[in-house]
């Protein structure tokens, strides 16, 4: 089996007010809208939940997330945001789930999409067309950006998030795989949840939650 993995928009937009003819035109800019809280210093932390079969029900696996942006780098002429994950809790090491220690990815904004430091869309807050994701020999892996937001409630809160919905099809694209993923995001907050799944079960094997975060 495969597991379909993954991890959007910093618009500008200017404003501007003129009075009569002898008073100085004033051109004001409004804070920028950054949609995937990509400032140095936020953070945030993340419980995952594993999917129990004789429960049903998804339990905290123990594992914790924290994300922290602790710089910028320039690369190729473009300013990227520097995103440490420190991982504990997975002493078994589930593959499922992050391993513990430490990893270091590099992402920047460009017209509405969360891109990585080798140009792969990581999100998108406003391209609604299905994008292929991968290729492999057993079939293809699929974004979609549903037009519709909804709330997701975990433990950091309430958020009004996009959903972006991952999932697989075979090679000729003739059949869609039973797995889903959804991989929530909310307007300034960043990422809040995203599931893991097998592209042969329809339902999540794991879930990554926002436990609780930090925003400059």
């Amino acid at each position: 089996m495969k597991r379909i993995i993954f991890s959007l928009c910093i618009a500008a937009f200017l404003f501007s007010c003129a009075s009569d003819d002898d008073t100085q035109q004033v051109t004001q800019q409004p804070p920028v809208s950054n949609f995937y809280a990509l400032t140095v210093g936020n953070t945030w932390v993340y419980k995952s939940f594993e999917y129990n079969s004789n429960t049903m029900e998804y339990e905290d696996s123990g594992i914790v997330d924290t994300v922290t942006i602790i710089n910028t780098e320039m690369l190729n002429g473009e300013t990227y945001f520097k995103f440490k994950t420190v991982t504990t809790g997975n002493d078994s090491q589930n593959p499922h789930f992050n391993q513990n220690g430490e990893q270091f990815n590099l992402y920047r904004e460009t017209e509405g999409n969360l891109v990585n430091n080798t140009g792969d869309t990581v999100y998108t807050n406003n391209n609604y067309q299905e994008r292929l994701v991968a290729t492999n020999t057993w079939g293809n892996i699929y974004d979609k950006l549903k037009e519709n937001t909804v709330t997701i409630t975990v433990n950091a809160g309430n958020f009004t998030c996009l959903d972006m919905e991952r999932y697989a099809k075979s090679p000729d694209n003739s059949e869609v795989f039973p797995g889903l993923d959804h991989i929530y995001y909310s307007d300034g907050i960043g990422l809040i949840s995203e599931s893991i799944s097998f592209v042969s079960q329809n339902y999540p094997i794991g879930i990554r939650r926002l436990e609780s975060y930090t925003l400059q």
